[in-house]
């Protein structure tokens, strides 16, 4: 496919600034603000059919978060750390790069918090919605699916819920399995459980509704966390995959997503 107008945002390092610089020159890219939606920047967002980022995962996510509203894919170059949702940066070729890439498509979750000062807060995850405790104290559980409690109580420090594009980061360092893209599945991992000491989470289908419902909240307070976005003293929380929400990343050819995952699980 042929990008004409291609729109491009950096974090704040020094090395994605110089690169975005660079790019700019080199190829006339549009400079897009990454700390507005789209809605904010509406002119910017209907000047461009693709958005290179340039950073880790940690920006590409909230560049997601951004601009998602346009319909249109994301190219990412990596300039930060890991950039597991992230090409390698290469100036040369850049329009061929885009051309020649693949498209993976993502859906993030949607988590509903209730709170305990009576708000209900929204937000959506690419890579995990996790609820985690506020205290000392173990945070204590009750897990349902579709309305069943399969889990009557956990106690842990928390749990999390992962997709597939995020399975590999958090998900995977507290212990949880690293799903194919194309699994249709969603990974429930409890976050250090001391009970049941032997639960180690469960695969699910991802068109469930999951509902968390935290038991003595006054004493054992627990945060909820979509992808950066915060809900503090929640009483429940339930999640799902939005699936009339939809995301291109674009990969270059031989390192797509799906062929990144498999190797991880082939890591040392």
């Amino acid at each position: 496919m042929s990008y004409r107008r291609i729109g491009i945002v950096a974090d704040k390092s020094e090395s994605a600034q110089e690169a975005m610089r660079a790019l700019i020159q080199r190829y006339d890219l549009i400079k897009m603000s990454s700390a507005v939606t789209c809605k904010d920047n509406i002119k910017a967002c209907e000047n461009v059919d693709v958005i290179i980022a340039l950073g880790g995962d940690g920006f590409m996510l909230h560049t997601l978060h951004h601009y998602m509203e346009m319909n249109i894919p994301f190219y990412g170059m990596n300039r930060g750390t890991v950039g597991f949702l992230m090409n390698q940066y290469r100036e040369d070729g850049l329009r061929e790069l885009l051309e020649q890439a693949g498209e993976t498509c993502i859906h993030p979750l949607k988590m509903v918090a209730q709170c305990a000062d009576g708000k209900t807060h929204e937000a959506l995850a690419f890579n995990e919605v996790s609820l985690l405790r506020k205290t000392g104290q173990a945070a204590r559980i009750q897990i349902s699916i579709d309305g069943i409690a399969h889990l009557g109580e956990l106690v842990a420090d928390g749990v999390l819920v992962a997709t597939p594009a995020g399975s590999s980061a958090y998900n995977f360092s507290v212990g949880g399995p690293i799903l194919p893209m194309k699994a249709n599945l969603l990974a429930l991992t409890p976050i250090s459980p001391f009970r049941p000491r032997r639960w180690r989470g469960a695969l699910l289908p991802n068109n469930v509704h999951v509902r968390f419902d935290i038991l003595n909240s006054q004493k054992r307070p627990v945060n909820a966390t979509a992808d950066f976005w915060d809900a503090n003293n929640i009483l429940s929380v339930e999640v799902y995959q939005a699936n009339d929400i939809r995301v291109n990343l674009l990969f270059d050819r031989g390192h797509s997503l799906e062929e990144r995952i498999i190797r991880e699980q082939f890591s040392s």
